[in-house]
């Protein structure tokens, strides 16, 4: 006769008790795993795929709020400011849809202690978080990075269009009294009280020969941080030859010239310099925010993870 799988108590002074084994559960063996990977991967996936949305959606609401035109649109501060917020934004729903799918899906866990059912419910949250910030920068990252550089380089091209444009409108308005361009310069130079010049060489190939010539001249001493004697002479001679001048003053011409370009291109390189540090900051103040979301959206993760755990085993 087949024999019942029973276990007899040792204690003899009590009648014989008997016990199913099959009638134990099975995660009270402690042999299950404390890891339901498939609820992780799917939170997981759910919380990257709503990000991509979120940034798709905040990338079209940040294009369509700025304008390159004076006094429309939002500022580059309250622009910075809602990116921040948007990105938080992101993260608070994302990170808690993909903790909450993780805690709502999991399997229950029988005989185990509320506390213990705590701690997995917010592992649970937090690997969801985790995994989906891993898809993220391993899949997504081109996508995302498509665009958003998309998005700046159309803002920056009609950013850059529009200032051009409202640039030759001022200066055709105030008789070019804007920023004085090193062509503009050079003209000058060789600018004459009379049409056609003292001596008529400034017509023809003469003419635009000895204004490229004079360009190059400038430029090199530039390069060089200072107009050599021999080239501010020759310049002169140059300049008195085509305008009539005398000699002093055309050479007094050149010099005043080259002193205008050399405060122009030290202007530009301290306005280089400004925007690059300007670019270091913003940078800085960007990768920030960008890691306090993250933590943001792991707290939110495992807390919404332990919500849907307590729904799941009510």
């Amino acid at each position: 006769m087949a024999t019942a799988d029973y276990a007899t108590s040792s204690d003899t002074s009590r009648p014989a008790s008997r016990t199913r084994l099959d009638a134990v559960p099975a995660n009270a063996t402690g042999n299950s795993s404390a890891v339901s990977w498939a609820a992780i991967i799917a939170g997981a996936v759910a919380a990257a795929a709503l990000s991509l949305i979120l940034l798709i959606l905040g990338t079209g609401l940040g294009l369509s709020s700025v304008s390159p035109w004076s006094q429309s649109g939002i500022s580059a501060a309250t622009f910075g400011v809602s990116t921040i917020l948007w990105l938080a934004a992101t993260q608070l729903l994302a990170s808690g849809m993909g903790g909450y799918l993780a805690g709502r899906l999991r399997t229950k866990w029988v005989s185990v202690h509320t506390d213990e059912v705590f701690f997995r419910d917010t592992a649970h949250g937090f690997l969801a978080w985790a995994l989906a910030s891993l898809v993220t920068a391993a899949l997504l990252t081109s996508s995302i990075t498509a665009i958003i550089g998309g998005g700046a380089k159309l803002g920056a091209t009609v950013a850059t269009s529009g200032a051009a444009g409202m640039a030759a409108t001022a200066a055709a308005r105030t008789g070019g009294s804007g920023t004085e361009s090193a062509e503009y310069l050079v003209d000058l130079l060789f600018r004459s009280d009379t049409p056609s010049g003292a001596t008529g060489n400034d017509s023809g190939g003469t003419g635009a020969a000895s204004t490229a010539e004079a360009a190059r001249i400038l430029a090199n001493s530039l390069r060089g941080g200072a107009l050599p004697a021999e080239d501010a002479r020759y310049l002169g001679q140059r300049v008195a030859q085509r305008t009539g001048l005398a000699a002093p003053d055309a050479e007094k011409r050149v010099r005043d010239t080259y002193t205008r370009l050399q405060t122009e291109a030290r202007d530009a390189d301290a306005s280089a310099k400004a925007a690059a540090d300007k670019a270091r900051r913003a940078s800085a103040y960007a990768a920030l925010w960008l890691f306090v979301a993250l933590l943001i959206g792991a707290f939110v993760a495992s807390l919404c993870a332990t919500f849907g755990g307590r729904q799941r085993d009510t």
